[in-house]
């Protein structure tokens, strides 16, 4: 059976509360296998015998939104999908060696080119967006909360991302990649 890496975005964040323990008896319960969570922010792996990423984040989005009652927006990779961002991370990082922050939006769909050049042309000197594949890779040369570009800009241009710092990103393809 295929493996998935699902990020889910903005669980754990005020009223929107999403235990890790009963997001894995969740799953467990519809009947994935091989069920891990890392840290509280919305990470898992697990199997599924769906073969479309597309048809699994709907199926996880439905079981998600029905088991907590709010609308739970997930993106999932491959591991080898996940494994490339945090090697996209590294190359990134030694190119910026003198970063303060870098985060990573993970995003649902294929960017497009006109959101890609809008978000990699914002014109502010001390931030640098990347946009790969599957992430936006946004490096900072200030503190996070004083950037401009953030997962928000990300996802008006090019829609729904969820945000994590690399460190993250990095551990979870050590750990699942």
């Amino acid at each position: 059976m295929p493996r998935y890496v699902a990020f889910l975005r903005a669980v754990n964040v005020g009223k929107r509360k999403y235990p890790m323990a009963e997001l894995r008896a969740a799953l467990e319960a519809a009947g994935y296998d091989g069920v891990e969570t890392h840290i509280q922010t919305g990470n898992v792996v697990l199997t599924s015998t769906l073969r479309s990423r597309a048809k699994l984040e709907t199926e996880l989005e439905r079981l998600f939104e029905k088991d907590r009652g709010f609308e739970v927006r997930t993106v999932v990779l491959t591991p080898a999908e996940l494994a490339q961002v945090a090697a996209d991370a590294d190359a990134l990082a030694a190119e910026h060696p003198d970063l303060k922050g870098h985060y990573v939006s993970l995003l649902k769909d294929s960017p497009s080119a006109e959101g890609t050049r809008l978000l990699e042309g914002h014109g502010y000197d001390d931030e640098t967006v990347v946009v790969r594949p599957r992430a936006v890779h946004l490096l900072y040369d200030k503190p996070y909360h004083e950037a401009k570009v953030s997962n928000v800009q990300v996802e008006k241009a090019l829609g729904v991302a969820t945000n994590r710092n690399a460190k993250v990103v990095r551990a979870l393809a050590a750990k699942w990649g």
